[in-house]
């Protein structure tokens, strides 16, 4: 007589344990995808990205103090805007009405004008030694011009859509409406390297009319009465510019667009700002806002 019994076979048990391996493995695996994704966040956010590991600190806003108030013409639909040696120049949008303009600060009146054909929309502008760059919209044409005559010298293209530019003394740098910024060489008009933007939460799009001002870049954010500026090292917002309440209530009521077009006088230090058919172009100094 038998005097063990079992419930189960030993082909019972075989089976048991495989089964058992099989989950442990299948836990380890799961565990190790865990850390792995888990990782790979972080990696991501705080190695790979500089301007995340730099957002642990709020970043500032700056409000405005009034200097002066200038006439602008308000049929100009402003696209980029940028002083050279105290003269004003302008590049205006919509197409049969795009153009480069140097205009008379203190009157708002065109002294001279060079009008694009009609089928491009002009955008940004820059201005390299004796020259002015003007980008347009969606053809991916630009424009090189005389900046003294506005004689048209020669074309250029680019491989995406053309909204701000400035100029860093070495490199053009370029916005097409994303959170990109793509510098460029100036002679051969080829992109050498990009630069994503964040903030404090994440990337910043809408990038939109450009200016370079003291090692920073000033980026217009379309749609948004404010202001960033950018480091051109990491891409971080190191700062924000809130212009709102630039407009009475009353010019607020004409036919007008957004906030566009920044540009530095570097004879006084000051900013001076307007938007797209905007009656009215502001001298402004930059505060601390509380």
């Amino acid at each position: 007589m038998n005097t063990h019994f079992s419930y189960f076979s030993s082909y019972d048990v075989k089976i048991m344990e495989f089964s058992k391996t099989i989950i442990r493995f299948l836990i380890f695996t799961i565990a190790i995808i865990g850390i792995v994704i888990c990782f790979s966040k972080w990696y991501s956010t705080e190695l790979v990205n500089p301007a995340y590991a730099e957002q642990k600190s709020h970043t500032p806003v700056f409000g405005y103090k009034l200097v002066n108030t200038y006439p602008h013409n308000s049929d100009s639909f402003t696209q980029g805007l940028v002083f050279d040696k105290g003269v004003l120049h302008e590049s205006t949008g919509l197409n049969g009405r795009s153009a480069v303009k140097i205009v008379d600060l203190k009157t708002g009146k065109t002294i001279k004008s060079q009008e694009l054909p009609d089928r491009y929309f002009g955008e940004g502008i820059a201005v390299v030694d004796n020259k002015i760059i003007q980008l347009t919209w969606r053809s991916k044409m630009g424009f090189i011009y005389n900046k003294e005559t506005l004689k048209l010298i020669k074309k250029f293209s680019y491989q995406t859509q053309g909204w701000g530019i400035t100029y860093d003394g070495k490199y053009l740098i370029m916005s097409d409406g994303s959170a990109m910024l793509y510098f460029m060489d100036p002679n051969t008009f080829k992109v050498i390297g990009t630069l994503e933007v964040y903030g404090d939460s994440g990337k910043v799009s809408k990038l939109n009319e450009l200016e370079y001002i003291d090692g920073e870049i000033y980026a217009n954010i379309w749609g948004e009465e404010k202001i960033a500026r950018i480091s051109p090292k990491t891409g971080r917002v190191t700062a924000w510019i809130d212009l709102s309440g630039l407009l009475s209530d009353k010019d607020s009521e004409l036919r007008i667009d957004v906030l566009n077009g920044v540009a530095f006088n570097s004879e006084n230090g000051n900013l001076y700002v307007t938007g797209k058919l905007w009656p009215k172009l502001f001298e402004i100094e930059l505060v601390p806002k509380k």
